[in-house]
C-alpha cells in the first residue's frame, strides 16, 4: 500500500536525521583546516551555478527575480565565505594566561535547517557553509514551494564536500517536504539545534520542538530621513528604492515605511519618483492592501514577491513601465491601515512627521507593530538624532545605508548573515546576525588562579 505524503516525509526525516548523526560521528575530530578548505570548495562551486539556481528558485516559487536571487546566491558564496576563512569556530578560540582561561570550540552535532520559501536556494547557501564550517552535520527542510531548487543548492555542495572527504549524509535536504515531516525532523532525538527561517506559524513550530532554536521574527523597518540630509536627498531615494525592490521586495530586512521630516518630504518624494517610486492614489493604495492582505496578520502567499507592474494589474490601476516600487502615503499605524505592517513586495508607507520628535515617534509606533527586534534605518547627518533613533526596540540600527545590504553586512561591518535574529523582543533567543559562531558549543578549560581554601577565610563567620 502506498503511504500518503505525510508518512513518506516523516519517514524521510527520520531517515535524514539518522544518517546526518552518522556522518557527524564520523566527521567530529576532522582537522579544522581541512573544514575550511571543504567550506571554500562548497562555496567555490556554487559561485559559477548562482544565476541557474537563482532561476529555478524564481520558477518553482514564482518569487523574486532572477538577477537579484543571483546576487542573493554570490552574497554568500563570496562574503559569507570569505568572512568565515577568518573566523576560528573549533579548537582554541582563545586564551587569558593571566585568568588561566582557556574557550575551547566544539560542534553542536546535527542543525535541522528550516528553509524560507522567499529564499530557497540562498538561505541554504548560507547555513550549510555555517553549519559545516562550525563541524556540524545540517539537513536542509525547504519549504514545499522549494524543493527541487533546495535539493540541488544541496547537491552541488555535498557532492564538492564529499570529494573532499567528508562523510556521505553529513550534508542532506529533504526531498518530500511536509509540516508532519518537517516536525518530525525538529524534533527527532538524533537533531542537536533548529535554525529556523520563515513565517510566523514555522517559527513557533519550532520554538515548539523541545529543541534549542535559532529563529527569527518578521521585519517591519521603519526607515526616518532627517532634514539634515537635504543636500543628499538624491542617494537617500536611490538607496531606499533599491533596497525595497530588491528581489521585489522578499527580503524582511528591507524597508517597509519611509517616515520624513516636513522640511525635507516634499523634495524627498519627487526624488523617489525620480528613481522608480509610483505614489498611489488613496483607492489605489486601498485596492493594493486587498491584494496583499487576506485579512490582518494575514498576507496573501500568492501576493509575496511579485514585481509592481503584476500587484498594479491585480489592484487595476496603471503604473508608468519604469516603476520599481509603489508607496501609499499614509498617516496611521495599525491594521485599520494594512499598508503599515509588513510587506514582502516592492511596497512602501510614507509618513511625514512635523519635526524629528514626531520622526522618532513614528519609527517607535512602525517597528512595535509588526516588527519588533529586527531592523531599523536613519539617514541623518547628526550623531545627537542617531543616538536618539536607536532606543527604536530593533537589533538592528543602520545609518546611512539601504536596509537589506547594511543589515545582512555587505554595506556595513556586521557579521555577514541570512539570518538576522530579533532578540526578545519577538521571542528569539539572540538579536545578532547569526553565524557559524552561534552553531558551536563554547568548552572552558580553567585552571586554579587563587587558592581554593580562602573562601572560608574571606566568607566564614
Amino acid at each position: 500500500m502506498e503511504m500518503d505524503a505525510d508518512l513518506r516525509s516523516v519517514a524521510a526525516a527520520r531517515a535524514a536525521a539518522d544518517k546526518a548523526f552518522a556522518a557527524y560521528q564520523k566527521f567530529l575530530g576532522t582537522d579544522p583546516a581541512h573544514i575550511n578548505a571543504i567550506v571554500d570548495a562548497m562555496a567555490r562551486a556554487i559561485e559559477p551555478e548562482a544565476k541557474r539556481l537563482g532561476e529555478m528558485a524564481v520558477e518553482e516559487t514564482g518569487y523574486g527575480n532572477v538577477p537579484d536571487k543571483r546576487v542573493k546566491n554570490l552574497f554568500n558564496a563570496l562574503s559569507v565565505a570569505e568572512w568565515l576563512r577568518d573566523v576560528t569556530t573549533l579548537g582554541v578560540l582563545w586564551r587569558d594566561d593571566a585568568t588561566k582561561i582557556c574557550a575551547i570550540g566544539e560542534p553542536m552535532g546535527v542543525v535541522a535547517a528550516l528553509v524560507p520559501v522567499t529564499n530557497p536556494t540562498s538561505t541554504i547557501i548560507f547555513k550549510v557553509l555555517s553549519a559545516v564550517k562550525a563541524g556540524n552535520a545540517i539537513v536542509c527542510a525547504p519549504h514545499p514551494r522549494g524543493v527541487q531548487c533546495g535539493v540541488e543548492t544541496v547537491r552541488i555542495m555535498a557532492d564538492v564536500a564529499e570529494q573532499m572527504g567528508a562523510p556521505k549524509g553529513l550534508i542532506q535536504c529533504l526531498d518530500q517536504v511536509t509540516i508532519q515531516g518537517t516536525g518530525e525532523l525538529m524534533r527527532h532525538r538524533r537533531i542537536s539545534v533548529v535554525m529556523a527561517t520563515g513565517g510566523p506559524a514555522m517559527v513557533r513550530a519550532a520554538y515548539s520542538s523541545g529543541k534549542p532554536t535559532l529563529a527569527v521574527g518578521a521585519g517591519n523597518v521603519p526607515c526616518y530621513v532627517h532634514a539634515s540630509k537635504k543636500d543628499e536627498l538624491g542617494d537617500v531615494a536611490e538607496q531606499i528604492v533599491t533596497s525595497k525592490a530588491f528581489d521585489y521586495g522578499t527580503a524582511c530586512v528591507s524597508e517597509q515605511a519611509v517616515i520624513a521630516d516636513q522640511a525635507i518630504a516634499r523634495e524627498l518624494r519627487h526624488e523617489l519618483k525620480l528613481h522608480g517610486a509610483y505614489f498611489m492614489a488613496p483607492m489605489e493604495a486601498n485596492r493594493l492592501a486587498k491584494v496583499i492582505f487576506n485579512g490582518p496578520q494575514a498576507m496573501n502567499p500568492d501576493r509575496v514577491g511579485q514585481s509592481p507592474q503584476t500587484l498594479a494589474d491585480l489592484a487595476e490601476f496603471s503604473i508608468p513601465p519604469n516603476t520599481r516600487c509603489l508607496v501609499s502615503e499614509e498617516s496611521q499605524i495599525g491594521w485599520q491601515r494594512p499598508l503599515s505592517a509588513e510587506k514582502l513586495n516592492p511596497v512602501l508607507a510614507f509618513y511625514e512627521a512635523r519635526d524629528e520628535d514626531q520622526g522618532i515617534e513614528l519609527s517607535h509606533g512602525i517597528a512595535k507593530f509588526e516588527g519588533w527586534g529586527h531592523s531599523s534605518v536613519i539617514h541623518s547627518n547628526d550623531p545627537d538624532t542617531v543616538a536618539r533613533f536607536a532606543t527604536v526596540p530593533t537589533g538592528r540600527v543602520l545609518v546611512n545605508t539601504p536596509a537589506i545590504m547594511g543589515g545582512m553586512g555587505y554595506s556595513t561591518d556586521l557579521e555577514p548573515s541570512f539570518m538576522l535574529g530579533t532578540g526578545t523582543w519577538s521571542g528569539s533567543i539572540t538579536s545578532d546576525n547569526v553565524t557559524a559562531l552561534s552553531l558551536i558549543n563554547i568548552k572552558r578549560v580553567a585552571y586554579e588562579s587563587r587558592p581554593w581554601r580562602d573562601i572560608y577565610q574571606e566568607y566564614g563567620e
